[in-house]
């Protein structure tokens, strides 16, 4: 073999050396590439598993921290939260310094702990104020708790609960009971449920009105109102205050025409024999004049116990109005009680009486919710002398509105008997 040929085999050697080689590394240079490309991925990715692991763990404070700020809301202990918030935000600083292990990761740690530290705060402020307002919410209703009022239902009155008011008459009056007689002839021209026995709240006074009368006290002594006037059955107001001095006469006058209350108890009380001895003079009057359906417990009517009939109550309307003293004082408009250093006006209860289409010759009115509205009167009406009883009537001017109904009534079926003449 020549010098030529064996120098052209080493090459030919080399070579194919050299390809196998090449061909060996060729998947080293491929991984290799795709090492270059991935690394910076998979070294991110390392970088944010802390972070990720830190926001989850920053997550489930935050919502634990939410449950308690929510359970002290309810509490009303803002301080607890307050405390919560601080451990929250220490929670994760100390968990932001242990994550060392990469400058992304402290990065990512400063800002959760800011964020936290932000909300806890902001959170924190919330809460007070809700808190604040809560206790300011509980303090003002503990201390107008007194002064709350609480609505009740309408009170039903007896003649209502007793189905009463259901029943029908011709005239559609509004009272459940209600009788219209013939002073002169006692004729009754008009009736619904005249025997029907309820409350009739101040009516009670015109029999408290017939026992003074025929007393004959002297009508000038002074009387003073006591504590034991102030009424507590209803609470009901009363412009006589304690210790204020009347007149025997001016505190009959108060009591029937304007239904005075503590006027007409005063006149109870200061009767000979107390008020125990009037009350017994009441129901004995009552006996003596044939009111059987009737009773009297106290003088002025506030009590649900005092309770009558229309025909009762008709009968005494006719006895009372034979007292001058009775006609007049129930049926005045008005009164002015000097006081010295005050003047105080007194009206009649019942409007009709400033009425000029009506001539009224004894009146009084009545209601409490148990009896509801109530009036008794004796009026002069188509050249005739009528006595009216009205009980449980429904609405503050349903009583009067009744009356105006009756009055029509009796004026149409009057002049209509004038002028029709019998025929054959």
């Amino acid at each position: 073999m020549t010098f030529r040929e064996n120098r052209l085999g080493k090459v030919l050697h080399r070579i194919t050396i050299l390809g196998m080689t090449g061909l060996l590394l060729l998947p080293l240079q491929a991984f290799s590439a795709v090492e270059r490309t991935q690394a910076p991925k998979v070294k991110k990715a390392v970088a944010a598993q802390p972070s990720n692991r830190k926001k989850a763990a920053s997550d489930v404070v935050a919502k634990k921290t939410a449950v308690k700020r929510q359970r002290a809301v309810l509490a009303g202990r803002s301080t607890v939260v307050a405390q919560a918030g601080k451990k929250t935000v220490k929670t994760s600083q100390r968990g932001t310094r242990a994550s060392t292990s990469h400058v992304a990761v402290k990065g990512a740690g400063k800002s959760v702990v800011a964020s936290a530290a932000r909300r806890s705060k902001q959170d924190r402020q919330v809460v007070s104020a809700r808190s604040k307002k809560m206790i300011a919410a509980q303090r003002e209703g503990s201390a107008a708790g007194s002064m709350v009022r609480v609505v009740a239902r309408p009170a039903v009155s007896t003649g209502e609960r007793l189905g009463l008011r259901d029943s029908q008459d011709p005239l559609e009056l509004n009272s459940s009971v209600a009788l219209v007689v013939d002073q002169q002839t006692q004729e009754v021209l008009f009736s619904k449920n005249d025997g029907a026995v309820l409350p009739i709240a101040s009516l009670t006074k015109l029999m408290t009105g017939l026992v003074i009368a025929d007393a004959n006290l002297p009508m000038d002594e002074p009387i003073t109102i006591t504590q034991d006037d102030v009424d507590t059955y209803k609470g009901s107001r009363s412009r006589l205050a304690v210790g204020t001095t009347l007149s025997r006469g001016e505190l009959m006058h108060l009591a029937l025409m304007s239904s005075e209350n503590r006027a007409a108890h005063a006149l109870g009380r200061t009767y000979p024999g107390g008020l125990k001895k009037f009350v017994q003079l009441m129901n004995s009057k009552a006996l003596e004049l044939g009111m059987r359906d009737t009773r009297y417990v106290e003088p002025t009517g506030l009590l649900s116990e005092n309770q009558s009939s229309a025909r009762d109550l008709a009968t005494l309307v006719a006895v009372a109005y034979e007292r001058p003293i009775l006609r007049d004082l129930s049926t005045s408009p008005s009164h002015q009680l000097d006081l010295g250093h005050r003047t105080l006006q007194f009206n009649n209860s019942n409007g009709l009486i400033r009425n000029p289409a009506w001539d009224i010759g004894l009146q009084k009115t009545g209601y409490i919710s148990e009896a509801g509205r109530c009036l008794v009167m004796q009026a002069k009406v188509a050249g005739r002398q009528l006595i009216m009883v009205f009980l449980d009537s429904a609405g503050k001017l349903s009583r009067v509105q009744d009356a105006e109904r009756v009055r029509r009534w009796v004026e149409a079926q009057t002049y209509q008997a004038m002028f029709v003449r019998p025929q054959g």
